[in-house]
């Protein structure tokens, strides 16, 4: 647009001197040449514009763009560009509210911005907001109103939930940018090395000290229970009730209709399922549904 600019201003500029000139021939030349040209940048603008508004899309308005970068003095990389973090917000909060549904990807544009959030402390800040509001309902359930009868119960699942995989997504550096890759992944769960959610250790003891019964159910394969075990009790967890994960059966089944399949189950023994926490919707689909549901946030990854 600048040399198109440039190129007109030049032609109008000796089309002005032209008038002024008095070689007629060459007021006559230039002047034709000056009316040809507008008219041809005419068509073509409308040209691109139409093109342009039939193709345009979020995504390809800012395809291909970086958000740039500044550092602030503590060395800590801030986001520039409006534009794009307002629309990578955006489809964050979306997944978040799950509006946008079955992903595979982050889109390439967002995978900074997700991998900015998810390692901040606005998402500690958020589980934090999350656990709050755990713990503000459990002092209006069945324990603050009765005696539990042993009959009370929680679920949890484990991963983003319980235990951690922002260290995997940092040593591979993807954050959601290319599938995951499942049998990569595994490896890393078996080392047992997943830290803990922040916040959620305090809530889990919350949650047993007022007499609950706390379920897991993840997910993971039934191969990985040693490893995972053992991560939990060195992440600060231990007392639960039973871990469940996914054996050869399970793994037929789509995760959502697993994990709802267990609390069917669960209901069955006479368990009322309190409340049921995970960072993916397909803790709570399906039925029977939990009296609560908490979703702490997860834009890295989608699992249906």
């Amino acid at each position: 647009y600048v040399d198109l600019y440039t190129f007109t201003y030049s032609i109008y500029s000796h089309y002005h001197i032209a008038h002024r000139s008095p070689n007629t021939s060459n007021t006559f030349f230039i002047n034709n040449m000056a009316r040809s040209l507008v008219f041809s940048l005419t068509l073509a603008f409308l040209f691109i514009g139409m093109v342009s508004a039939r193709d345009w899309n979020i995504l390809n308005q800012f395809k291909g763009l970086k958000p740039s970068t500044t550092t602030s003095q503590n060395g800590v990389a801030s986001l520039k560009g409006p534009n794009l973090n307002g629309y990578c917000e955006s489809w964050r909060v979306n997944v978040e509210l799950h509006n946008i549904r079955d992903f595979t990807v982050v889109p390439q544009e967002c995978v900074w911005f997700v991998q900015q959030y998810m390692t901040s402390s606005q998402y500690d800040d958020d589980v934090e907001r999350a656990v709050d509001a755990a713990i503000l309902y459990l002092g209006k359930t069945c324990c603050e109103k009765k005696k539990c009868d042993g009959m009370d119960a929680w679920i949890f699942d484990i991963d983003d939930t319980l235990l951690s995989t922002i260290p995997y997504h940092k040593s591979n550096g993807c954050f959601g940018g290319e599938q995951l890759n499942t049998t990569k992944f595994e490896e890393w769960q078996s080392w047992g090395k997943a830290p803990a959610v922040p916040n959620m250790v305090k809530l889990f003891h919350e949650i047993r000290e007022r007499g609950l019964k706390i379920f897991l159910v993840s997910s993971r394969k039934e191969y990985l229970r040693s490893a995972t075990v053992e991560n939990l009790i060195e992440a600060g967890y231990h007392s639960w009730s039973n871990l469940l994960l996914r054996g050869e059966e399970e793994e037929k089944k789509s995760v959502t209709q697993y994990k709802a399949d267990v609390r069917t189950w669960l209901t069955s023994l006479g368990y009322r399922v309190w409340g049921v926490m995970g960072s993916q919707w397909n803790s709570f689909a399906g039925c029977p549904v939990p009296k609560r549901t908490f979703k702490l946030p997860n834009s890295i990854y989608y699992i249906a």
